[in-house]
């Protein structure tokens, strides 16, 4: 059920015409092995989820949105997850406990386990459950441990010195431990996600380990085509962003006994939310500075990798010369960045960022209205005011 092809879960992506020439070599992602001890869950069915009950909307139309008000409601939640992040790595590796402190010890604000609890919490009341499950916590940590693994080995592969302004783990212990870390990661999620005794969750988790490894190889044997199509681009964004954040969200409905229906609708959201917060941040590529980015502007541009406002400002024949150059001359990048933003490749980049949004929300649909519900739909409106 879930080995789906390309074309069904890339599904409503934007169909352009173009061929796919590769130009760099693809790079593999490894990936292993992690644990739970936790009861299983019946489905239940609810036909109708009623009209709103009162509860004050976290979300209104005034001003910009804190993402530290979306994420109150699950801040006990989120406090527990820091608390057992750490001890997850054990102590038997000294370089390991070393790299957990660095990976680990900032906290940061856990967007995607926060979802991962907005919607168990929000599902679990359709469910007339009291509480999350044993099941739900640790999914939250699995996710985070998924996420953090593909982090570290993007920045081998990138070879990144630093994210979002913090030297990365290859940089401080060396090539071969930054891989190791990222496979210790992905390995440990992995023995904890098996524990959890659902297959259909293991499946699906499983499925978004895979989809890393396609994203990387799409993204790598695509570089500098500028015949890359906006559907093309919209499976890689897919494959690299979108599929963890619409697996956690649709394993947490799972976990929380809801219908099927209520689950592929998380699914939905997940993803589309996941490809909205992808543009947008490829929109802040070319429209934040150096150090708003913790990376070089125009990062992306510069190695090859044609995100939406780059695709959408292609007809300019200026542009797709200076790219197919690879930025041989001096300025050269500048001038491509200027010409992106001429052409309206950022404001349509907006527009698709919005269209996704969107989606998202109508996806909530199906829950009822409280305050996570609210924080759900939070989080679409914050993503997309970072580019208003």
């Amino acid at each position: 059920m879930f080995s789906l092809t390309c074309s069904q879960r890339g599904a409503d992506l934007i169909a352009c015409g173009g061929n796919g020439r590769s130009r760099r070599r693809s790079v593999w992602r490894r990936s292993g092995g992690v644990r739970c001890q936790v009861p299983s869950t019946q489905n239940v069915d609810v036909p109708s989820l009623g009209p709103p009950v009162g509860i004050k909307p976290l979300v209104s139309g005034n001003g910009p949105i804190q993402m530290s008000s979306l994420l109150e409601a699950v801040s006990k939640d989120l406090q527990q997850l820091n608390n057992n992040l750490k001890s997850i790595i054990g102590s038997e590796n000294p370089v390991l406990v070393s790299a957990a402190e660095q990976i680990f010890g900032a906290g940061g604000r856990r967007l995607r386990p926060a979802l991962v609890f907005l919607v168990s919490r929000a599902t679990v009341q359709i469910a007339g459950l009291k509480e999350l499950t044993a099941q739900h916590q640790c999914l939250a940590e699995i996710i985070e441990m998924i996420y953090t693994a593909s982090l570290i080995h993007d920045d081998v592969i990138d070879e990144s010195g630093t994210r979002k302004g913090k030297e990365t783990i290859h940089q401080l212990y060396g090539m071969r431990v930054g891989v190791l870390a990222g496979d210790f990661m992905f390995a440990q999620s992995s023995w904890y996600l098996a524990n959890l005794e659902n297959i259909e969750v293991i499946k699906l988790i499983s499925q978004v380990i895979k989809d890393f490894a396609n994203g990387e190889i799409k993204q790598h044997s695509s570089l500098f085509n500028c015949d890359l199509t906006l559907k093309e681009y919209l499976l890689k964004s897919y494959y690299k962003t979108a599929s963890l954040i619409a697996a956690s969200a649709k394993a947490a409905a799972i976990f929380s006994g809801v219908s099927s229906s209520i689950c592929e609708q998380m699914y939905e959201y997940g993803k589309n939310l996941g490809l909205s917060f992808q543009v947008v941040d490829d929109i802040l590529d070319f429209t934040q500075s150096a150090e708003q980015l913790g990376k070089p502007a125009g990062s992306d541009l510069v190695k090859g990798n044609l995100t939406a406002p780059v695709i959408f400002a292609l007809e300019e024949p200026k542009l797709r010369e200076i790219i197919y150059s690879e930025f041989g001359e001096d300025g050269s990048l500048d001038t491509a960045m200027q010409l992106v933003k001429e052409c309206g490749g950022i404001k349509r980049a907006q527009d698709l960022a919005r269209e996704k949004g969107d989606l998202a929300i109508q996806n909530l649909r199906c829950l009822h209205q409280c305050e996570f519900r609210s924080s759900l739909e939070g989080m679409v409106k914050y993503n997309l005011e970072r580019v208003e």
